[in-house]
């Protein structure tokens, strides 16, 4: 075993109950501490994304955000304190994690994620999750990680729905077709103000917690190489009904990125004119 990959006895007591799984085991907690993942966003779906890939070990976590901690957050950001009101949400969640798990390396970026930055903040990540909160930066992260080869984890929340998918665009298919991008599955973001924000719409609180832990888990199985996951099929959750479903989606070979026609080969066209 790698030095720097061994275990200490806190950590083998710490990761017990995943060393004991068949498809973890040793071998797949050591690939989570030597893993990276990028988090876009420390909210709702951020937040649990955050605190389970920090309990399970992975070993280095890189957070995007850049907002501070409102009241009004709390409700669903459960990463966040009273008392973090007012803070950076990368120093809110920094504590949170350090306090959850000191063998997790986390890197905070107190900033926008946009097409100046993406790439760079992308090329150390071994995987991606999009927690955020807007069509803009969800389109963004996508192409960009299309761009530099990574997969990418995302979920979207609605006031009693939620979606999560994950994206490996940078590969194929077992018969060999390309895996979809995220313009495979929505070519186009809605216009402009037909899908209200949460602060207009409301959201209910324990189904960020729901979202983003099927987020985390998609992530963990990324890393660790186990089951099927969700790469071509959308898994929709109804709060309302409690009813999960999926819907499979494939290859567009009209897609702007991986298309048979003109292709998106850099990010300039996420480049916000002032």
């Amino acid at each position: 075993m790698d030095s720097a990959m061994a275990f200490s006895p806190d950590e083998i007591e710490r990761y017990a109950r995943h060393i004991v799984l068949h498809d973890v085991g040793g071998p797949g907690q050591q690939k989570l501490k030597a893993a990276t993942v990028l988090v876009v966003g420390a909210g709702g779906l951020g937040a649990p994304v955050l605190l389970y890939l920090a309990a399970a070990g992975v070993g280095r976590l890189i957070l995007v955000e850049d907002d501070v901690v409102s009241l009004s957050n709390l409700q669903r950001q459960v990463i966040h304190r009273t008392q973090d009101v007012g803070r950076p949400k990368t120093d809110s969640a920094g504590d949170a994690i350090g306090a959850l798990n000191p063998h997790v390396e986390l890197v905070t970026h107190a900033m926008r994620l946009d097409a100046g930055n993406a790439l760079d903040l992308i090329a150390d990540a071994d995987v991606v999750v999009d927690g955020s909160d807007n069509f803009a930066t969800r389109y963004l992260v996508s192409d960009a990680c299309v761009l530099a080869k990574k997969p990418l984890v995302t979920a979207a929340l609605g006031a009693f729905d939620a979606t999560v998918t994950t994206l490996r665009a940078h590969e194929t298919a077992p018969d060999g077709t390309p895996n979809p991008t995220y313009r495979c599955l929505f070519p186009e973001p809605p216009p402009a103000g037909t899908v209200p924000a949460c602060a207009e719409a409301g959201v209910l609180g324990a189904l960020a917690g729901i979202a983003g832990s099927l987020a985390a888990l998609e992530a963990i199985r990324a890393v660790v190489g186990f089951g099927e996951g969700l790469v071509g099929r959308l898994l929709m959750i109804d709060a309302r009904a409690m009813r999960f479903e999926t819907l499979s989606y494939g290859w567009d070979p009209d897609n702007p990125l991986t298309g048979t026609g003109d292709r998106i080969t850099d990010l300039s066209a996420h480049v916000r004119i002032p």
